[in-house]
């Protein structure tokens, strides 16, 4: 049973059948003006609608990368080197994805300087205090979507709103959102937006960043005019054929994978605290990803009960899927303030529609008594069960 889609999503049957051509026989370079290359660009530019459908945008404004990171990368180092005449520093929010902080701190070495937004105890941003952070210098804020470790929807409209009342540029990394719930680029009206094809049943390997019309980005990469000069290299037609067709689906398939998702999330929610005592939901409860429960567990490490249920035949995550193999505290909930001892008690579940109510009930009876023979090793839950009998 694979409860850690955060992390890797099946790839759609339709996807993997589209793609199948350019993997064999439709195997044209999309710059070569022959006929095999014309049919290859013509796929890649049907996918490009596709894409762009799915979060509402124009064909124009999606610029195809290989993964989430390396659209944040491109973003946060393409705006910030594009507009370094007008200032040199960034507003984030302080739960980020590693590769919006890294990017930041890389730039910190060529002089430009960021600024970190608090988050409140579910992981939310308050408005208010990416307004009180911008400056006369800040010309980029980026505050993701969605954060896959917590959960936890952010109020992108709303910092958006703020942004451009200063005239700053907004992204936000969507992509642990994108394909999960409704994304529309006009309604949160964001710059930039980051978005990855193997959150929602596309290939790894394909991920695209949306960029407003006119917003102006230093090229990522040099040598070629594929992406409009801005990303040079010999595109991965299959993988963006991939992308587009699970985008597609998305559009359509969306509604009723909310609706038959949801439900067991909650019970999730619902019966875990129930199950196990001194475990606690992560994130908002109700502004939260669909597909999404997360919780820490007291007296013990993610990494143990990862592998014991591992063991049960359960996949799942502890912490984000780029960190799960640091063994560190999680950056996301310390910031929420969660100490360093609880933080590492962190798991993480996400479901798709394949998962079933029984499924469920079987993770809801082998996880308590995990739970039990992991703490029976605890001396902190020693210690803690000592103190409850006085």
């Amino acid at each position: 049973m694979y409860l850690d889609h955060i992390a890797a999503t099946p790839l759609h049957p339709k996807a993997l059948e589209a793609m199948l051509p350019y993997l064999k026989e439709n195997f044209g370079n999309p710059q070569s003006l022959h006929s095999a290359g014309q049919e290859a660009l013509s796929a890649v530019e049907e996918a490009r609608e596709k894409v762009a459908s799915l979060v509402n945008a124009s064909e124009s404004e999606i610029i195809f990368t290989s993964s989430g990171s390396e659209s944040n990368n491109f973003v946060l180092k393409g705006m910030a080197l594009a507009l370094r005449d007008k200032g040199k520093h960034m507003v984030l929010s302080a739960i980020e994805h590693q590769s919006i902080l890294q990017s930041a701190k890389s730039l910190e070495k060529l002089g430009f300087q960021f600024s970190s937004v608090p988050v409140d105890k579910y992981g939310l941003v308050n408005p208010e205090d990416v307004k009180r952070a911008i400056t006369k210098e800040t010309v980029l804020v980026s505050v993701m979507l969605a954060n896959s470790e917590v959960g936890t929807i952010e109020p992108v409209a709303e910092i958006a709103k703020v942004c451009h009342s200063t005239n700053v540029l907004f992204h936000t990394d969507a992509v642990a959102a994108v394909g999960n719930i409704p994304v529309d680029i006009k309604q949160l009206g964001v710059d930039a937006l980051s978005l990855a094809g193997d959150q929602f049943y596309g290939p790894k390997g394909s991920a695209a960043l949306f960029l407003k019309k006119g917003t102006r980005l230093f090229p990522f990469i040099d040598g070629g005019i594929q992406e409009g000069g801005r990303r040079a290299g010999t595109e991965n037609v299959a993988g963006i054929v991939g992308l587009g067709k699970a985008a597609e689906m998305a559009k359509i398939e969306l509604e009723n994978r909310i609706q038959k998702i949801k439900p067991l999330r909650d019970r999730l929610i619902e019966r875990f605290p129930q199950k196990v005592e001194r475990l606690f939901l992560t994130g908002h409860p109700g502004k939260r990803l669909p597909h999404h429960a997360s919780f820490v567990v007291e007296f013990i490490e993610g990494e143990g009960m990862l592998l014991n249920l591992d063991m049960k035949g359960i996949a799942v995550s502890s912490g984000s899927a780029c960190t799960s193999r640091a063994l560190k505290a999680s950056h996301v909930l310390l910031a929420m303030g969660f100490d360093h001892a609880l933080a590492q008690g962190s798991i993480v579940f996400s479901l798709i529609e394949e998962i079933t109510p029984e499924d469920i009930e079987y993770l809801l009876e082998v996880f308590p008594p995990i739970i039990e023979r992991l703490r029976k090793m605890s001396p902190l839950y020693t210690k803690y069960l000592e103190e409850k009998k006085k």
